[in-house]
């Protein structure tokens, strides 16, 4: 389209087409939290949805986990080069996917739908969503496989099939997923629920089209794309420009192997924001790589979080943004390797670019975070109805301190976003578990003029024989790092405290391990790191911190040289 015919787009018709497109994605996004079936949609938010255009561009979004947003539109273009650039779609397709080795891969559990819009006989755009199923098979329940050594092992692959065909639901498809997962009528409900989004997102684009004409509001996603792309240059003009260096480790079960290190070369030109990957280990045989899609949704949301964007986010704002790994990195993963604890390799990534340049934008960037998804996955039969349960859900815990504020306390990683735990009361009242503790977690890690966020430390007691855990939490061998001579935070841990006194730990990974009645497992999230020297923080806010209980009495006359009365 030319730049003529883009400039006669009526300015106030765009501004309503833009909020509109974003009010769809408000729209789908609540459809499917209020028809889905499992605690991890409805309760967790684990999920995201959207737009994108007739070719694929990220368009409008409903605020959900934070890098799925950054999977969307890679997964649309995936699908639409599948089936011949979308010749081979009909009204009413509907496309099941959840391969991670191509564009919007994650690991299995991340199953996406994607419904072609057709309007006036025309592709027009796409409807499409992905969250995280409580169960797609593999040969662990919640299919959260943390010993897995190749991706058959992880769960049911779903390589971009019609789900429907011309409105009309393959049941071949529906009767192989029932069959390999163990839990169907919540993985199922879920796909109900997403299927209703989808349905949504394509009714409120038809009606826009209808209200607008087809022509109009094709010009005016033109337009805010182009919008995107110009707003993304003018971000760069404000960075440091020249080339950032930053290395960490990607952490395992020492069992296995690991810690696996990873560098990353950021390069700031006026045009171009490079992240250039090279170097980084090679794929292992764990579950903590990620596939190269994965790493850019992880990217693409750090990205966002340098630039700053002020306006609505749309595929044009990623323009500038190239990424450079190696073939079959431990963050840019080929077949077969598994990669269930993927957010591992993926938000290692994007944390080594946010690492590199806290330094140079501390007005933008804080000290490190707890920076894991720390899953836990608790499976058993419930005391009361017998009936198997899972409890799958990722935890909180803190966040670095900026150059001008404490870190915050209790908050979800990068990656998960607008999401959250699952209640304590819905926890007791479906699953096999008491929580007998969850509060803050007060190390006194992360010590600095500006103090990091406190992690958490949450107890489940079994109330069933036979349980089986598997857990992994990052950051128990590396902590948060810290920024201007502030301190790095609190390491995670995980203890079992069997009924007999007995304790397993503390370590990082839990694989399969049996958890009897009465014994009680404890969880202990990272605590974010410091910004500043300790010395500098003020007499009054040091004592504040011992009364609150964030520090000890020691610490402070100790790291703070404060003296407390």
């Amino acid at each position: 389209m030319s730049s003529e015919q883009l400039k006669d787009v009526n300015p106030f018709m765009l501004e309503v087409i833009k909020d509109s497109l974003l009010s769809i994605g408000d729209e789908m996004f609540i459809a499917l939290a209020k028809t889905s079936m499992s605690p991890m949609f409805y309760e967790a938010l684990d999920y995201a949805c959207g737009l994108t255009d007739a070719r694929g561009n990220l368009i409008s979004q409903g605020n959900g986990v934070t890098s799925f947003i950054g999977m969307l539109s890679p997964m649309v273009q995936h699908v639409l080069q599948k089936y011949d650039d979308g010749k081979d779609f009909e009204q009413g397709d509907v496309i099941i996917i959840n391969d991670p080795y191509v564009g919007g891969g994650s690991h299995l559990s991340d199953v996406g739908l994607i419904m072609p819009i057709f309007y006036e006989n025309e592709i027009v755009a796409f409807s499409v969503n992905k969250g995280h199923w409580t169960e797609v098979g593999g040969k662990d329940p919640g299919s959260f496989t943390n010993d897995s050594t190749e991706i058959y092992q992880e769960g049911l692959q779903l390589p971009g099939v019609k789900l429907f065909n011309a409105d009309e639901i393959n049941q071949a498809v529906v009767d192989i997923i029932e069959q390999n997962v163990r839990l169907p009528e919540q993985s199922l409900g879920d796909m109900w629920a997403q299927i209703a989004a989808l349905r949504t997102g394509q009714k409120r684009f038809e009606e826009l089209c209808a209200k607008h004409t087809k022509e109009s509001v094709i010009q005016s996603i033109n337009l805010l794309l182009k919008q995107g792309q110009e707003l993304s240059k003018q971000a760069l003009d404000k960075l440091p420009k020249g080339t950032f260096y930053a290395s960490d480790f990607i952490e395992d079960d020492p069992n296995v192997g690991g810690p696996y290190p990873i560098q990353v070369k950021v390069t700031i030109t006026e045009d171009e924001f490079i992240c250039d990957f090279r170097g980084s280990h090679e794929q292992v045989q764990s579950p903590v790589n990620c596939s190269y899609f994965g790493l850019m949704a992880s990217v693409r949301v750090m990205y966002l979080a340098v630039i700053h964007p002020t306006k609505n986010i749309n595929e044009g704002v990623f323009n500038p943004l190239k990424i450079i790994t190696n073939k079959g990195s431990i963050i840019s993963a080929e077949r077969p390797a598994p990669v269930s604890m993927n957010f591992e390799g993926r938000l290692g990534g994007s944390d080594l670019i946010w690492k590199a340049l806290a330094p140079e934008i501390p007005d933008q960037l804080p000290a490190g975070h707890l920076l894991s998804v720390s899953s836990v996955l608790i499976s058993g039969d419930h005391p009361d109805t017998e009936k198997p349960f899972l409890l799958v859900e990722p935890s909180v815990g803190g966040w670095g301190a900026g150059n001008d504020h404490d870190g915050q306390r209790g908050q979800f990683c990068m990656g998960d976003g607008e999401t959250y735990n699952i209640p304590v009361e819905v926890a007791e009242a479906r699953y096999g578990v008491m929580v007998e503790e969850y509060g803050l977690r007060c190390d006194g890690g992360g010590a600095g003029k500006y103090i990091g966020g406190s992690g958490v430390i949450r107890k489940y007691k079994a109330l069933s024989n036979n349980q089986k855990l598997s857990i992994s939490y990052g950051r128990h061998q590396h902590p948060p790092w810290g920024v201007s001579d502030g301190h790095e935070g609190g390491k995670s841990y995980i203890k079992v405290i069997r009924e007999d006194g007995t304790v397993v730990g503390p370590t990082g990974i839990v694989k399969s391990l049996t958890f009897n009645k009465d014994d009680v497992i404890e969880l202990a999230t990272a605590t974010g790191g410091g910004y500043g020297n300790p010395e500098e923080r003020p007499l009054h806010q040091v004592k504040q911190d011992v009364k609150n209980g964030y520090i000890l009495t020691e610490d402070a006359i100790e790291i703070y040289k404060k003296k407390i009365d």
